[in-house]
């Protein structure tokens, strides 16, 4: 894989899973409400998708050492990747209970996390577990954080 799709594909899969399931959870343990986790994840797809891609586009360029082209793909790599990925979190929102969906968006965001961070280790040479357990720790961490401010702000705003 290129430099610029792994590192757009890597930074969008990555901020996808994280920056998606902490929005699902948070919104979801704050209100209870479909519509405000659906509406949440669309416009986080969409906003964040820009500025992460625009933030790699920026990192690309001020290191100096790659080319303008090679900036503007790994951030097209970085938009499509997060932009598609955030979306498909609505699939179980729309087909299950509110509840199971959140939990199988989790699944599912762990899944994809976990596989490319054995990609990471193999690519790397390291060993691909303790990659795969280094970012799942952070990705669980997210959640239950995300969880904890929901429940807060539904107890002081409610």
């Amino acid at each position: 894989m290129r430099e610029s799709a792994k590192t757009g594909i890597g930074f969008g899969i990555t901020s996808a899973v994280i920056t998606t399931l902490g929005l699902m959870v948070g919104v979801s343990s704050g209100t209870h409400s479909r519509l405000a986790v659906i509406g949440s994840v669309l416009t986080v797809s969409i906003a964040d998708s820009f500025s992460d891609a625009l933030g790699i586009h920026i990192m690309q360029e001020s290191e100096g050492d790659r080319s303008h082209k090679a900036a503007w793909k790994a951030s097209m790599y970085a938009f499509l990747t997060k932009i598609i990925l955030g979306i498909s979190f609505i699939i179980p929102l729309i087909l299950l209970p509110m509840s199971l969906a959140i939990l199988i968006a989790g699944i599912y965001g762990l899944f994809l996390l976990g596989v490319f961070s054995y990609y990471i280790g193999t690519f790397e040479k390291k060993p691909s577990w303790k990659v795969v357990l280094e970012h799942e720790i952070v990705a669980v961490i997210v959640i239950f954080a995300s969880h904890y401010v929901g429940v807060l702000i539904s107890v002081l705003f409610a």
